[in-house]
Protein backbone atom coordinates (compact mmCIF):
# COMPACT_ATOMS: atom_id res chain seq x y z
CA UNK A 1 0.00 0.00 0.00
CA UNK A 2 1.19 3.31 -0.83
CA UNK A 3 2.18 6.36 1.68
CA UNK A 4 -1.01 7.88 3.07
CA UNK A 5 -1.76 11.36 4.79
CA UNK A 6 0.36 11.84 7.53
CA UNK A 7 3.36 9.90 6.31
CA UNK A 8 6.95 11.38 6.17
CA UNK A 9 7.63 12.21 2.38
CA UNK A 10 10.71 10.72 1.48
CA UNK A 11 13.89 13.00 -0.23
CA UNK A 12 14.07 11.85 -3.84
CA UNK A 13 16.72 12.37 -6.57
CA UNK A 14 15.81 11.45 -10.26
CA UNK A 15 16.69 12.16 -13.62
CA UNK A 16 14.06 14.59 -15.51
CA UNK A 17 13.80 14.64 -19.24
CA UNK A 18 16.89 16.61 -19.86
CA UNK A 19 18.58 14.34 -18.18
CA UNK A 20 19.32 16.79 -14.97
CA UNK A 21 19.47 15.71 -11.69
CA UNK A 22 16.65 16.64 -9.60
CA UNK A 23 16.36 16.77 -6.14
CA UNK A 24 13.03 16.72 -4.09
CA UNK A 25 12.88 17.38 -0.69
CA UNK A 26 8.89 18.53 -0.74
CA UNK A 27 9.10 21.48 1.46
CA UNK A 28 6.21 23.02 -0.06
CA UNK A 29 3.75 22.35 -2.16
CA UNK A 30 4.22 19.11 -4.64
CA UNK A 31 1.96 17.25 -6.40
CA UNK A 32 3.80 14.07 -7.74
CA UNK A 33 1.89 11.34 -9.56
CA UNK A 34 2.95 7.98 -10.86
CA UNK A 35 1.80 6.60 -14.06
CA UNK A 36 2.03 3.38 -16.01
CA UNK A 37 3.76 4.63 -19.23
CA UNK A 38 4.27 7.45 -21.80
CA UNK A 39 2.76 7.86 -24.76
CA UNK A 40 -0.30 5.41 -23.73
CA UNK A 41 -3.72 6.71 -23.46
CA UNK A 42 -4.79 7.31 -20.10
CA UNK A 43 -1.44 8.70 -19.56
CA UNK A 44 -1.29 11.29 -22.25
CA UNK A 45 -4.84 12.44 -21.20
CA UNK A 46 -3.34 12.98 -17.59
CA UNK A 47 -0.55 14.36 -18.34
CA UNK A 48 -2.29 16.69 -20.80
CA UNK A 49 -4.46 17.98 -18.19
CA UNK A 50 -2.01 18.67 -15.79
CA UNK A 51 -0.65 20.65 -18.33
CA UNK A 52 -3.50 22.46 -18.69
CA UNK A 53 -3.88 22.97 -14.91
CA UNK A 54 -0.09 24.03 -14.81
CA UNK A 55 -0.39 27.83 -14.43
CA UNK A 56 -3.24 27.78 -11.67
CA UNK A 57 -1.31 25.10 -9.75
CA UNK A 58 1.65 27.50 -10.12
CA UNK A 59 -0.34 30.49 -8.85
CA UNK A 60 -1.63 28.28 -6.20
CA UNK A 61 2.34 27.46 -5.53
CA UNK A 62 2.42 24.39 -6.45
CA UNK A 63 5.21 22.03 -8.45
CA UNK A 64 4.08 19.33 -10.90
CA UNK A 65 6.40 16.34 -11.28
CA UNK A 66 4.69 12.97 -13.22
CA UNK A 67 7.13 9.85 -12.22
CA UNK A 68 6.83 6.46 -14.69
CA UNK A 69 9.47 3.70 -15.10
CA UNK A 70 9.91 4.92 -18.58
CA UNK A 71 13.77 6.49 -19.26
CA UNK A 72 15.12 10.45 -20.16
CA UNK A 73 14.88 9.48 -23.62
CA UNK A 74 11.01 8.18 -23.50
CA UNK A 75 10.52 11.37 -21.40
CA UNK A 76 11.90 13.35 -23.35
CA UNK A 77 10.21 12.05 -26.22
CA UNK A 78 6.83 12.76 -24.48
CA UNK A 79 7.14 16.07 -23.34
CA UNK A 80 7.91 17.14 -26.67
CA UNK A 81 5.23 15.83 -28.33
CA UNK A 82 2.58 16.95 -25.72
CA UNK A 83 3.69 19.83 -24.52
CA UNK A 84 4.47 18.92 -21.29
CA UNK A 85 6.36 22.44 -19.64
CA UNK A 86 6.81 20.24 -16.15
CA UNK A 87 9.39 17.80 -15.54
CA UNK A 88 8.55 13.75 -15.96
CA UNK A 89 11.15 12.15 -13.56
CA UNK A 90 12.68 8.61 -14.88
CA UNK A 91 12.27 5.64 -12.43
CA UNK A 92 14.05 2.76 -14.79
CA UNK A 93 14.40 0.90 -11.24
CA UNK A 94 11.49 1.62 -9.44
CA UNK A 95 13.76 3.29 -6.82
CA UNK A 96 11.31 6.61 -6.51
CA UNK A 97 7.92 3.68 -6.64
CA UNK A 98 10.00 1.91 -3.75
CA UNK A 99 10.59 4.64 -1.79
CA UNK A 100 6.70 5.74 -2.06
CA UNK A 101 5.40 2.30 -1.70
CA UNK A 102 3.63 2.33 -5.07
CA UNK A 103 2.82 -0.84 -6.41
CA UNK A 104 5.03 -1.78 -9.68
CA UNK A 105 2.78 -4.33 -12.24
CA UNK A 106 4.93 -5.70 -15.29
CA UNK A 107 7.73 -3.19 -14.85
CA UNK A 108 5.52 -0.05 -14.87
CA UNK A 109 4.17 1.86 -11.50
CA UNK A 110 0.42 1.59 -10.69
CA UNK A 111 -1.46 5.26 -10.92
CA UNK A 112 -0.72 7.16 -7.63
CA UNK A 113 -0.35 10.46 -7.00
CA UNK A 114 0.51 12.38 -3.75
CA UNK A 115 0.14 15.95 -2.56
CA UNK A 116 2.82 17.02 -0.48
CA UNK A 117 4.07 19.80 1.44
CA UNK A 118 5.70 20.49 4.59
CA UNK A 119 7.91 17.13 4.50
CA UNK A 120 4.56 15.08 4.71
CA UNK A 121 2.20 13.73 2.72
CA UNK A 122 -1.11 15.98 2.85
CA UNK A 123 -3.38 13.20 0.50
CA UNK A 124 -2.41 10.48 -2.08
CA UNK A 125 -5.01 9.14 -4.62
CA UNK A 126 -4.91 5.67 -5.68
CA UNK A 127 -6.54 3.62 -8.42
CA UNK A 128 -7.73 6.76 -10.32
CA UNK A 129 -9.15 7.68 -13.63
CA UNK A 130 -7.05 9.75 -15.39
CA UNK A 131 -9.42 11.77 -16.80
CA UNK A 132 -10.16 14.81 -14.74
CA UNK A 133 -8.08 13.99 -11.75
CA UNK A 134 -5.19 17.24 -12.87
CA UNK A 135 -8.43 19.58 -11.96
CA UNK A 136 -9.92 17.15 -8.79
CA UNK A 137 -6.18 17.20 -6.94
CA UNK A 138 -5.98 21.20 -7.60
CA UNK A 139 -9.60 21.55 -5.84
CA UNK A 140 -9.19 18.96 -3.23
CA UNK A 141 -5.96 21.15 -1.87
CA UNK A 142 -7.90 24.60 -2.26
CA UNK A 143 -10.77 22.82 -0.35
CA UNK A 144 -8.87 21.37 2.26
CA UNK A 145 -6.58 24.81 2.48
CA UNK A 146 -3.54 23.01 1.71
CA UNK A 147 -2.97 25.84 -0.85
CA UNK A 148 -4.80 29.37 -2.00
CA UNK A 149 -5.12 31.01 -4.94
CA UNK A 150 -4.23 34.84 -5.46
CA UNK A 151 -6.92 37.24 -5.27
Amino acid sequence: MALIAGDDAPTVTARNQDGEEVVLEFDHPTVLYFYPRDETPGCTTEATQFQRELETYHEAGVDVYGVSTDDVDSHQSFCESEGLEFDLLADPDAELAEAFDVEVRNGATARTTFFIGDGEVKAAYEDIDPDGHARQVLLDALEDGRVTLPE
